[in-house]
């Protein structure tokens, strides 16, 4: 609406400035026309020359030569110069046939002429100022609800292309691309749901892989340490070459497995966790199940109610059991203690621990310890027991003992 009657007051001024030039003009060739008046005063001066009895309402003055014969009043122009200077009409005067003088007829037209430009020059003034005016009020309305805004939609497609769906748009009814905005920041929304849904849908897809392959080492650490086992027992040689065909194919499970399970793990962004109560004797069969080797001294769990995920909880002790079995190779004391909040599960082994400047990265993703570097992994068991343990509203402590390592897991109680 504001549009158009900026538009309108600018084409009302063009025509307003020429109506009344056409108007100041039409005025003009009226002035010309009394140009009949003139010839009629002359005539009358001519008759009345030597009685002086002269009936001309306009301003003259007579010359004889350089003599000034007569004057209409003493405002008026003396010679022919000033007659010529003024712009004023200079005739012949004819008396019975011969040329008597001449008559300076101070010219009202001259005059008039000058007036009605000043008005067309203040007119054309007073119109352009207005209509500038209009021009710079109508450029900052212009650039106020469509250049602007325009600049401000084009960021917001470099913002949207370049992949930052986080900024929304601001959107104005006022100006004249508010039902653009709202439909580019509902594009926005649309846009970041279905990235959003995509991350999860692939997260989803990478976490199921993991938990399989998670699944999939348990059994496979099982066949491996009882093939072992009858390997050593097994007597006839073509009985252990049985065993050590066991063997061999299980190392080549168990590191496929392990690099499904790291590449799949390392481009989740967050793996779900979902704890809830159970009795702590649930516990006692989580570690033996990871404790395949039989490498743990024997230990009772405390009756109380854990604050766990079933599953994350086994695979925390998975990771932490399976690193003291590749590491340091010896037994492994747990020790089991309870205060009001936290049920802690201490595991020591008797291996070489890492370095003091090791110690703090270890529950960072794919971080190991230097000592280690010739063994396979990826140094995510870790990152992941301390991320499990965490969602779980507990936590996890390293430490080196002397000699050997020491990992707490502090479990919620309820």
């Amino acid at each position: 609406m504001k549009n158009k009657i900026f538009i309108f007051l600018i084409i009302v001024s063009f025509f307003i400035e020429i109506f009344f030039s056409v108007f100041i003009f039409s005025r003009i060739d009226k002035i010309r026309q009394d140009s009949v008046h003139v010839n009629d005063c002359v005539k009358n001066i001519e008759e009345n020359f030597y009685s002086k009895n002269f009936q001309c309402d306009l301003e003259y003055t007579i010359l004889d030569g350089d003599t000034i014969v007569y004057k209409s009043s003493k405002s008026v122009i003396n010679s022919i110069n000033d007659a010529i200077l003024n712009h004023s009409t200079i005739l012949d005067l004819e008396v019975d046939g011969k040329v008597v003088g001449k008559v300076l007829i101070d010219s009202s037209f001259n005059l008039s002429i000058a007036s009605y430009k000043n008005k067309l020059l203040n007119l054309i003034i007073a119109c352009s100022l207005f209509q500038m005016i209009l021009i710079i009020v109508y450029y900052f309305y212009l650039n106020k609800k469509i250049i602007k805004p325009f600049k401000d939609m084009n960021e917001f497609a470099v913002r949207i292309a370049g992949g930052n769906l986080d900024i929304p748009l601001y959107m104005d009814r006022g100006h004249v691309f508010g039902a653009f905005t709202e439909a580019f920041d509902l594009m926005r929304n649309e846009l970041k749901t279905a990235r959003i849904n995509e991350k999860k849908a692939n997260d989803e897809k990478r976490e199921m892989v993991a938990k399989l392959s998670h699944d999939i080492k348990t059994p496979v650490a099982s066949i491996k340490a009882v093939s072992e086992i009858g390997f050593e027992k097994a007597k006839p040689e073509d009985i252990k070459n049985y065993f050590n065909q066991i063997n061999v194919k299980t190392d080549q499970i168990k590191v496929l497995v392990d690099n499904l399970f790291n590449s799949s793990v390392s481009d989740i962004t967050e793996i779900d966790v979902n704890a809830s109560n159970y009795n702590s004797k649930i516990l006692s069969d989580l570690i033996h199940n990871s404790d395949y080797f039989n490498k743990l001294n024997s230990f009772e769990i405390p009756n109380c109610n854990v604050f766990i995920d079933r599953i994350r909880m086994q695979q925390v002790f998975d990771n932490i059991i399976n690193n003291s079995y590749k590491y340091a190779k010896t037994k492994i004391d747990i020790d089991i203690s309870m205060d009001s909040e936290f049920l802690k599960i201490s595991f020591r082994d008797y291996g070489e621990g890492v370095s003091d400047m090791d110690l703090p990265l270890l529950k960072e993703k794919f971080k190991r310890g230097r000592n280690v570097k010739d063994e396979d992994g990826a140094g995510l068991g870790l990152h992941l027991a301390n991320y499990f343990m965490e969602k779980m509203n507990g936590h996890l402590e390293l430490s080196n003992s002397d000699p050997g390592f020491k990992v707490e897991v502090f479990i919620r109680i309820i």
